[in-house]
């Protein structure tokens, strides 16, 4: 693993205040403030592979990453270590005995030789050769409508639990009224057991409880446990709200959140929504409580006059451009909040895929960027720390 001590002048240009900067630059300096805020690249391990990988887990205490590439007609498992070594791979999808069937969520490290996959075919405990080491076969298995593979989506543990999204229930009518009133949003599920408890319904307050119609997921919740608490963003709504991390899982508070820009969709009177609000709608990715902040990892939105452009008829080639153009515009972003909500830090870190962030044992991690233009056999991991200062006047 290689160790990076950046000089202050190379923190200076790597994080440079992009005020009236919109897309650019890795710090902010909030105006009227003496406030930086930023992200610092602590320690990064580079792995040799040509591919697109998606990391599902880092275990700083065994120096161990899992990372696979979702091929078409692959789904290989990658063991690499903190050196940047490979250490073995193996595959455990498609009809074997051993098989966990597909994926449900990213691969979770257990220990310094274990990992957890939770999929169609239950939880499997696996050893770092790929040895099957326990199977609990789940007690209420629905396909899922959804899954996400990728750095900072997977399950939160807590005790012998793991906390994650719900997948979507075939019961459910979700053009009507009514879903919103039914959902739940997460669940705790018991690798032990192979049981799924749900929780955690839209409070009132919410605007998904508005009598207003959404495009679906659009509610796709983040969430991060700390201080006793589960601390939920509901997708699009600009809100936090502090569940009780014990039963019967009160809402204990909300606190809403003011981000730079922020366009998002608010509801529908009338259940005919455009499909391409899901491109163009702002979203929160991501939540993480480091210390006495929140840092939330967000997609934008898109103006009104892009809105309209992304719906005009174009070629194939137009579109391609159009894309590329509106991804540079409206970068995702991280905003840095105190615990009453008050935002002291907005910026797009360099060089960062600012929804991968991943907090284990304390350190949070991060997936570089990839240069869109260059093929490289390799990708990098960041360990970063946040860092909040008084700059000087």
């Amino acid at each position: 693993m290689l160790r990076l001590f950046y000089p202050y002048w190379i923190v200076l240009l790597l994080f440079s205040c992009d005020s009236g900067n919109k897309g650019e630059g890795g710090n902010k300096e909030i105006e009227g403030s003496n406030t930086a805020v930023y992200f610092e690249k602590l320690d990064s391990i580079k792995i040799d592979y040509l591919g697109n990988p998606s990391v599902h887990d880092i275990d700083p205490k065994s120096g161990t990453i899992l990372f696979m590439d979702h091929r078409e007609f692959s789904r290989d498992i990658m063991v690499a270590n903190f050196e940047g070594h490979i250490v073995t791979s193996f595959s455990k999808s498609g009809d074997r005995p051993d098989s966990y069937g597909a994926l449900m969520s990213t691969l979770r490290i257990l220990d310094d030789k274990t990992f957890l996959a939770y999929g169609y075919n239950g939880f499997m405990t696996y050893d770092f050769t790929g040895e099957l080491q326990s199977q609990v076969k789940l007690r209420d298995f629905r396909v899922p409508n959804f899954t996400r593979k990728a750095m900072g989506f997977g399950m939160e543990k807590w005790k012998s639990k793991y906390l994650y999204v719900d997948q979507g229930s075939r019961d459910i009518d979700y053009s009507s009224l009514e879903a919103y009133n039914e959902m739940r949003l997460l669940n705790w599920l018991d690798p032990e057991t192979g049981e799924k408890e749900p929780l955690i319904q839209f409070p009132e307050s919410s605007i998904f409880r508005s009598g207003k119609y959404f495009f679906r997921d659009s509610w796709a919740p983040s969430f991060a446990l700390a201080d006793d608490c589960i601390y939920v963003v509901f997708g699009a709504e600009p809100a936090i709200y502090v569940y009780s991390l014990n039963k019967p899982y009160s809402l204990l508070s909300s606190i809403p959140v003011d981000l730079k820009d922020y366009r998002y969709f608010s509801g529908s009177n009338d259940n005919s929504i455009d499909g391409t609000l899901r491109f163009t709608s702002g979203n929160i990715l991501n939540i993480k409580k480091i210390g006495e902040y929140f840092v939330i990892a967000y997609f934008p939105g898109y103006s009104d006059a892009d809105k309209e452009a992304e719906n005009e008829n174009k070629t194939q080639q137009e579109n391609l451009l159009f894309r590329e153009r509106m991804l540079k515009k409206y970068a995702k972003r991280i905003a840095v909040l105190d615990t009453l909500g008050n935002t002291i830090g907005d910026f797009v870190p360099e060089g960062l895929v600012p929804q991968s962030m991943l907090l284990r044992n304390n350190e949070l991690w991060m997936q570089e960027k990839p240069d869109e233009e260059v093929e490289r056999d390799y990708f990098r991991l960041f360990r970063v720390g946040l860092k909040v200062e008084n700059a000087a006047r």
